[in-house]
């Protein structure tokens, strides 16, 4: 299988390489935390010759035998050498027994400095400070960014890669496959392991069909405002009885997977979230298209979801603005920076311009405001609002 060098990511763990607490990878299923902690070993093995890598992987055989918490415990004790840098890299960890005992030893033992990947029906970032004590640094990794598909494919057409790039979207495990069917099928196995094994397992629920509604749900209400209340109402209406505690539960579940990401609604004027009605955008629109097709596609809608998750791939705390009657789409906060961002489909249209720049005019702060749309040109300007081409923004 092919793979391609991820630099974000490999330049944010080498910035915590030797932090004293444990990384952990983290994010969807098959989103490539496998082989970016394979690839981050590799680059500390050409580049630190007193480096001495410990590196598991509980999914193979020749390992089998630390399954057994006890056994990893030892054989990590083992490979350490005093006088080096120690790097213990271990895969899978949930699959050994008494894990959170032998990582916690470790940790405590500071002869190594510990990475961790594991399911996320073990190792949810919300739970890592109950398994650990508080002492992680969890790194989210996506799907491939828009930049990272390019790469991948080594895509010339900017234009031309965004519209594959919607379709096709970010797991690049779906890539290898010829036929469009077998790669949809590759998708829909993914958010099935998802749905089994980091829910129905963990959490022991019984109506997994239920489940599978809400995701059908919510995939085809992205960037729609909603409510617990509106989908145990749609539900209930569709002959199917559910009640708002079963269905905020379920949606709880399917965050805690990064299946979907839930995005607060903010009070631009007061202040403060309200917590109320969220949206809910999926980790990667391959999901969505290999679930649903294209039925009922609102393609302004699904450009929001890819800005989105792209905002969140850069460290942005991610809010959608309300001032008055208008809405924004988002407002992305990052330290001190900030910034206002409306997503449309198609601008061509006056009305249709006019309605997208109303709202972030109203904004009467000095912090920047961007709309984004399918423009297909570089980036234009109207009374200080940027108007930035998606796709171009999404190469940036």
């Amino acid at each position: 299988m092919k793979l391609i060098r991820r630099e974000d990511y490999l330049n944010h763990l080498f910035d915590l390489k030797g932090t004293p607490d444990i990384k952990v990878l983290t994010g969807i299923r098959r989103s490539g935390k496998s082989k970016l902690l394979d690839a981050f070993s590799e680059e500390i093995s050409k580049t630190e010759k007193d480096a001495n890598i410990v590196l598991i992987n509980l999914r193979l055989k020749k390992f089998e035998s630390l399954l057994d918490g006890n056994n990893l415990y030892a054989y990590v004790n083992s490979k350490l050498v005093d006088g080096k840098n120690n790097y213990v890299f271990i895969d899978e960890i949930q699959d050994a027994s008494d894990f959170e005992r032998v990582v916690t030893s470790l940790l405590d033992e500071e002869r190594c400095d510990l990475y961790l990947t594991g399911s996320n029906a073990f190792l949810l970032s919300s739970d890592l400070a109950t398994l650990f004590g508080g002492r992680t640094i969890p790194l989210h990794v996506f799907p491939f960014s828009f930049r990272e598909f390019r790469k991948y494919f080594d895509y010339r057409d900017i234009d031309q890669a965004f519209d594959e790039y919607v379709f096709n979207g970010g797991m690049s495990g779906s890539y290898p496959y010829v036929q469009r069917n077998d790669s949809l099928s590759y998708l829909k196995s993914v958010v099935q392991a998802t749905i089994v094994k980091d829910i129905v397992r963990k959490y022991r629920i019984e109506n997994e069909s239920l489940l599978n509604l809400i995701i059908d749900f919510l995939m085809d209400n992205i960037g729609s405002r909603v409510s617990i209340r509106k989908i145990a109402n749609k539900l209930s209406s569709s002959s199917y009885r559910t009640n708002d505690k079963t269905v905020g539960t379920y949606l709880d579940y399917l965050t805690k997977s990064f299946l979907f990401y839930p995005v607060q609604r903010y009070d631009i004027k007061g202040k403060r979230y309200l917590e109320s009605i969220k949206k809910y955008y999926l980790c990667d629109l391959g999901f969505r298209f290999a679930l649903l097709g294209n039925w009922n596609a609102d393609y302004g809608h699904l450009y929001e979801n890819l800005v989105a998750i792209e905002l969140m791939r850069r460290g942005y705390e991610v809010g959608i603005g309300t001032l008055y009657d208008k809405e924004i789409d988002f407002i992305a906060t990052k330290g001190e920076k900030k910034i206002y961002i409306q997503v449309s489909d198609d601008i061509t249209r006056e009305e249709t311009f006019k309605r997208e720049v109303s709202s972030l005019l109203q904004i009467r702060d000095a912090y920047p405001k961007i709309l984004i749309a399918r423009t297909k040109h570089e980036k234009q300007s109207f009374q200080g609002i940027e108007i930035l081409d998606i796709a171009r923004f999404l190469d940036s």
